[in-house]
């Protein structure tokens, strides 16, 4: 199987069937996040617990990239700390802003390596970082209450 197929397979397995997904209590922060270039919404709520991300969960709407996307992104983050997690979230947007020239690291990224090719059109970009944008915005909201 060649390696743009295999990303392929596990986007639509994400896709088809999506890790996290439905909204979930309790939550410290919620937000509503849509790309208004493809009509692609998300709601997406993040629970704390101390320094670490205990809950992430999300209902969404859209293409499968950005559907896929999401259900990656709640496994890569749920059950670690917050700085842990935004620093993949920062890895996955450099893969993103690379237009596919840029060779991801694997064991950081594990299953959104499969998004490599999606870097190569910037239409579908905003897509893949959708959940992720509502995630940072959901967490910076959670942190902000517990201060």
């Amino acid at each position: 199987m060649q390696l743009e197929s295999m990303y392929q397979e596990i986007i639509l397995d994400h896709y088809r069937n999506p890790h996290h997904k439905g909204l979930r209590d309790p939550y410290d922060a919620e937000v509503h996040h849509v790309n208004p270039t493809c009509g692609d919404e998300v709601t997406l709520r993040v629970r704390l617990d101390g320094d670490d991300v205990a809950d992430v969960s999300y209902d969404a709407m859209g293409c499968s990239i950005s559907q896929a996307s999401a259900s990656v992104m709640a496994d890569l983050i749920i059950g670690r700390p917050v700085k842990e997690a935004m620093n993949t979230g920062d890895e996955f947007l450099k893969l993103m802003q690379s237009r596919g020239q840029v060779d991801p690291d694997e064991d950081i990224l594990e299953d959104a390596v499969a998004f490599t090719g999606v870097s190569k059109y910037p239409a579908r970009i905003k897509c893949a970082l959708l959940a992720w944008m509502a995630w940072k915005d959901a967490t910076a909201k959670a942190m902000e209450a517990q201060a």
